[in-house]
């Protein structure tokens, strides 16, 4: 009788709710870093590539594009399928699949392989990432949430920099050999040591209500974005051939069945891959709307210099990737001091950065006008610095904007919708801006290509620092 009424009250004890402490908060923050270093840390490597393995044009655009295809297509699924089947769970197993398919790259024996590696790379991190915001949202909750959220927000960032500056120095140090397949091979011991962390640090978490997979959305969702991705990544290099005007014709078409298809669902009670429901919430639908710009002008822009200064100034690979150092240097340091600063101004923090942004390309359009071909760090830093300071105001803010109002029991839903749209954002911000610019050397040259994709650039980031203006003052 004794042994029942002392174990009754610690039975009926309700179970502790999951709790992100540091070290799972660096485990989850070092795999959200690991994709979006994979998608810029090629852009270096590239001649390299194509030398080693003579792959013509067309097909090293894939080793970019097939990446970030099969990553933008699938993020959506990976959320679902986290809050579907555990977060902690999905989150392994993409990061082992990451390790597995890094290393499927580094010894990849043809270009051709190089491309599939890089499709089956872009899938695990479809199914890694989405579960690290979902983790943060469901793990934590007020100022620890705040903190975290700014912290993905610096990484992601910086992440973005560094992973263009560390492939040029891996290429150039040719370490054991490897050449440019040591820019895969060293995420395979991150990975390792990321799944020991992930195994102790990172709780489990699962939506409580959780829906089966929407398969027409799904299929659809997926359908949309290859309309639209593959013939503007591709289309410059293959000479624009009938098949990706048809697929661009086609994309409104499908885009509209598939938000068809969703609302019908929503309305019926069930939920959708993307609901439109969630669109109701005003901090999502804002801040989605200003990544957009953010990331297409800022994937441009990393792509065009990294071609500008190799081909055109004749920088090496480190010396190219070293002249985006200033940005990644401050961006770090001020995105340290975003959240007190949005904590004492709220989201006035995003316009000012914005307009910091603004002239810091301005002054790296005018170097680069003044000083051509003699191009590189010292040219490049004033406004290199001043440009990663406003980047680092604008970006962990809309962030942690975007994902504000979103309930718990959605956080796959809502990261995956978030991390698509920028993801999808950068590859257009590749295919756009890079196609521009690819196409004026011809014409103008490589010197005034530059500038005016840095011009472009300009003014999507004005567009930004409008947007901006429509945010609600205080984050949530």
């Amino acid at each position: 009788m004794t042994e029942t009424i002392a174990s009754t009250p610690q039975a009926a004890r309700p179970a502790a709710p999951p709790s992100l402490g540091g070290l799972g908060l660096f485990t989850v923050l070092l795999a959200a870093a690991l994709p979006l270093i994979d998608f810029f840390i090629v852009n270096v490597a590239l001649p390299t590539i194509g030398h080693d393995l003579a792959a013509s044009e067309a097909v090293l655009e894939l080793v970019v594009a097939g990446y970030g295809l099969a990553y933008a297509v699938l993020l959506v699924l990976g959320g679902r399928l986290g809050d579907l089947f555990g977060r902690r769970r999905l989150f392994i197993g993409g990061m082992a699949a990451f390790g597995l398919t890094s290393l499927a790259c580094g010894l990849a024996p043809s270009a051709w392989a190089l491309v599939a590696a890089r499709v089956a790379q872009g899938a695990a991190s479809a199914a890694m990432l989405p579960q690290v915001l979902a983790t943060i949202q469901a793990a934590t909750s007020g100022p620890r949430r705040a903190k975290a959220m700014g912290l993905y927000g610096a990484t992601a960032g910086l992440s973005m920099v560094a992973g263009q500056i560390l492939g040029g120095v891996l290429v150039a140090a040719d370490i054991a050999g490897t050449g440019w397949r040591s820019v895969f091979l060293v995420n395979v011991p991150v990975v390792l040591v990321g799944l020991f962390l992930a195994a102790r640090a990172v709780p489990e978490t699962r939506s409580q209500h959780p829906e089966p997979i929407d398969g027409p959305g799904t299929v659809l969702l997926a359908v949309s974005l290859l309309a639209l991705l593959a013939p503007l990544t591709e289309g410059r290099a293959a000479g624009w051939p009938l098949w990706t005007w048809l697929s661009l014709a086609a994309f409104p078409f499908v885009a509209a069945a598939f938000y068809a298809v969703e609302r019908r669902a929503d309305r019926q009670g069930r939920t959708p891959l993307v609901p439109p429901s969630l669109f109701a919430l005003t901090s999502l639908r804002r801040g989605l709307v200003m990544i957009v710009p953010f990331s297409i002008g800022f994937s441009g822009f990393m792509f065009v210099i990294a071609v500008a200064l190799q081909q055109g100034a004749g920088r090496g690979p480190v010396a190219a990737g070293l002249a985006l150092a200033p940005m990644a240097v401050v961006f770090f340091f001020v995105s340290l001091a975003g959240p007190r600063l949005v904590a004492r101004y709220g989201t006035r923090v995003v316009t000012a950065g914005a307009a910091i942004q603004a002239m810091g390309v301005a002054l790296m359009a005018l170097a680069a006008w003044r000083s051509w071909p003699d191009l590189g760090l010292v040219e490049l830093l004033p406004g290199a610095a001043i440009a990663g300071a406003g980047q680092a105001l604008q970006l962990p803010v809309v962030f942690r904007i975007v994902l504000s109002e979103v309930p718990s029991a959605r956080a796959g839903v809502g990261s995956g919708v978030m991390i698509t749209t920028q993801q999808s954002s950068l590859a257009l911000g590749v295919a756009t801006l890079g196609t521009l610019f690819l196409s004026l050397i011809p014409t103008v040259g490589m010197r005034d290509a530059l500038v005016t994709t840095l011009l472009v650039q300009l003014a999507g980031v004005a567009l930004t620092g409008l947007l901006s203006l429509r945010l609600p003052r205080t984050i949530g």
